[in-house]
């Protein structure tokens, strides 16, 4: 074997140093734009140029691209598919933050913390070190990113098991699976932000609610008997006076939009998708965290495809990166709390529908069973193609049966995809009655 084959391989292949120590450097480096700019600016490039001329020296010698090439399609799919939720949680982000107005967002107090409480209490207690790691900036959603894709490339140096393309589909179908339901959960109860003053700094949105909200929130919101005498008719007896007209802009077929969207004057002259470049997350409720489910899911493909003590580094981080959300109340507790959760679940859950490697060695082991007394008779005729043969099958009959799989795995993805355009037509017929 080359040199130029072997000498990459030999340091990517090594659990214990080789893509973790790619990793553990990368973060590393890009921590140092906190404390040297200069060699931050000089150091980073060089890790990136190193990583990609060691990829670039092992992709002629990649053998599992007909693996790459089965799994493109799901990859394309899952693309589209994580691509679709993340527009349908803009509009959410956009429309919960619309439907009250920028009034109730200033005016409305924060919800009580116990988890940040603890924090605070820990500063106090803490040597200052600790604390300033605790607060330091050393990981983003950035990071967690780059982390997935640097995992996916290891398997160019066999560092994870083939495809690379198939672990990409499941990583983006399980984020679009999270964030429909994140948005579905957000949508379903607004929270007053953890940082009141969010929304004006964040979005152009009328200060005064939505009709919606004028009819059954607005008159009851502050008065306790009223809510008494709304859970005893349930009907909204309250008179709301007359409602504020929203602003109606043309935007062809999606002119039903501006009801969530709620644009101002200076926005109606630009496309529907102009007002979700603010988003940013959002503001108020969260619930989950979708920057805690990023870091979740990463370190969750992370241990299951490579394993090691890089990996119980990440989760340290995924610790980190919760607490500094919470402390810097980017995010409530329960945010955190229930992004870890749901994207342990949904990692597994959505691990029963893809073909899992723990099936495919089982398969290959059993088989090396049937053969291996005939493997063994051609080693010692030293029969070496009857020996390629026998491993040959050996490896075929370690292909997990996708059919099935794919079809239960189809069928989920049509089941979540049309349960959310009828969330959202559903909403829409409502709205337009209201």
């Amino acid at each position: 074997m080359r040199l130029s084959q072997r000498w990459p391989a030999a340091i990517w292949k090594n659990k214990r140093i080789g893509l973790g120590i790619a990793a553990i450097a990368y973060v590393g480096l890009d921590y140092l734009r906190h404390i040297s700019l200069f060699w931050h600016e000089k150091l980073q490039p060089a890790l990136w140029i190193g990583l990609a001329i060691a990829a670039i020296i092992r992709v002629p010698y990649y053998k599992h691209w007909s693996a790459e090439l089965r799994s493109a399609l799901p990859f394309v799919f899952s693309l589209i598919f994580m691509l679709s939720a993340l527009l349908f949680e803009a509009i959410s982000v956009r429309s919960v933050t619309a439907v009250l107005g920028l009034d109730w967002h200033n005016n409305t107090p924060p919800l009580p913390d116990v988890g940040q409480w603890l924090l605070l209490a820990l500063n106090e207690k803490l040597p200052s070190v600790a604390v300033n790691i605790l607060r330091a900036r050393i990981i983003g959603l950035h990071h967690y990113l780059m982390l997935f894709i640097m995992l996916a490339f290891s398997v160019l140096f066999d560092s994870i098991e083939a495809p690379g393309l198939g672990l990409g589909a499941r990583y983006m179908f399980t984020m679009g699976v999270g964030r429909i339901l994140r948005a579905l959960a957000f949508v379903s109860t607004i929270l007053p932000s953890a940082r009141p003053w969010c929304a004006s700094a964040r979005f152009q949105v009328p200060s005064y609610p939505h009709r919606w909200a004028e009819k059954y929130y607005i008159p009851y919101a502050n008065d306790s008997d009223a809510i008494r005498q709304v859970l005893r008719y349930d009907i909204a007896y309250a008179d709301p006076g007359e409602y504020n007209v929203d602003l109606s802009p043309d935007w062809g077929p999606l002119s039903f939009l501006s009801d969530f969207l709620r644009p101002t004057a200076p926005e109606a002259s630009s496309p529907w998708y102009h007002l979700l470049k603010k988003a940013s997350g959002g503001c108020n409720d969260l619930i989950y965290s979708g920057h805690m489910l990023v870091s979740v899911l990463t370190a969750m493909a992370w241990t299951e495809a490579y394993g090691g003590f890089s990996s119980i580094l990440i989760w340290l981080l995924v610790v980190h990166s919760a607490q500094r959300e919470i402390r810097e109340r980017h995010h409530y507790s329960v945010d955190c709390l229930l992004a870890i959760y749901m994207g342990i679940l949904l990692w597994k859950m959505i691990g029963l529908f893809w073909p899992a490697k723990e099936a495919s060695k089982s398969r290959r082991l059993k088989a090396l069973e049937k053969v291996q007394g005939r493997l063994m008779q051609a080693a010692k005729d030293s029969d070496m193609n009857r020996v390629k043969q026998l491993l040959r099958e050996v490896e075929s009959s370690g292909q997990v049966n996708q059919k099935q799989k794919s079809s239960i795995m189809w069928l989920f993805a049509g089941a979540t995809i049309f349960f959310t355009l009828t969330m959202v037509l559903l909403a829409f017929s409502l709205t337009s009655d209201g």
